[in-house]
């Protein structure tokens, strides 16, 4: 049976989680004794990872506050990009070692993470469990289109990618996550996204065609599967994915 009821409100793209009609609008939700404001929020549809700032009555609490009858919630996004000053965020700090684990419906996107220089992990083989345990141990950001997936408890860092095409996706985690400057693009495998370093042709002359043999002198491998790399057509392509994500971002 319910205990009562606060007024929520919550603010700019958290309203993309509620239904239409309640968008932009406080809306009178019910709770129990027992409920937190992160279970009202996410009981309205919010993924607690997507908010970093609750009031109540006009005043900062964190999730674990339980709202009396009568409250007014205030919800407010991630300020990843946004000094807030002294007022408590909901979490630790954000991550500044960036590092990311994504679903497995978001492999194009875990590959133009890694093509940019960025820690990522994925495997097609991984459930929601594990993504949620490995975000949690390894400090990473979750990154899904999964509500549900952000609402586990263990994740504390996580994002709902909004746009459905992968480089659109990764110019959205970039933006929201002000990555702009930290882009580090061919420093990491795309198999596997472990980091990259310059080895020697002889040591990798037996792995390569006639042709990469006779036109290509530098090569770089990855330290983790020993997945082999040089500028070939397939680099040039992938630089100008590199430019065309880089000039999205200073639009």
């Amino acid at each position: 049976m319910s205990y009562g009821h606060v007024d929520l409100r919550v603010y700019a793209e958290l309203n993309d989680f509620l239904p239409p009609e309640s968008r932009g609008h406080t809306v009178r939700r019910p709770f129990r004794a027992h409920q937190t404001v992160k279970d009202v929020i996410e009981a309205a549809g919010v993924p607690h990872t997507e908010v970093d700032l609750v009031l109540v009555n006009g005043e900062p609490v964190d999730f674990s506050h339980r709202p009396t009858t009568g409250d007014r919630l205030a919800a407010y996004p991630v300020f990843e990009t946004l000094d807030i000053g002294p007022i408590n965020r909901l979490r630790p700090r954000p991550l500044r070692e960036v590092r990311f684990v994504v679903d497995v419906h978001l492999g194009r996107l875990a590959r133009l993470l890694r093509l940019l220089g960025f820690d990522t992990r994925w495997a097609n083989d991984l459930d929601d469990a594990t993504l949620a345990a490995i975000g949690q141990a390894e400090h990473r950001i979750v990154l899904t289109r999964d509500r549900g997936l952000l609402k586990r408890r263990r994740v504390t860092h996580g994002l709902f990618v909004r746009s459905e095409r992968p480089v659109a996706q990764v110019v959205e985690v970039a933006r929201r996550l002000d990555l702009g400057d930290r882009l580090a693009p061919f420093t990491r495998c795309l198999r596997c996204g472990g980091e990259l370093a310059a080895v020697p042709k002889a040591e990798v002359l037996d792995r390569l065609e006639p042709l990469t043999r006779e036109h290509y002198h530098e090569f770089r491998r990855c330290r983790s599967c020993g997945h082999v790399y040089w500028r070939g057509s397939h680099h040039e392509r992938l630089a100008r994915l590199v430019d065309q994500i880089r000039a999205a971002l200073h639009r």
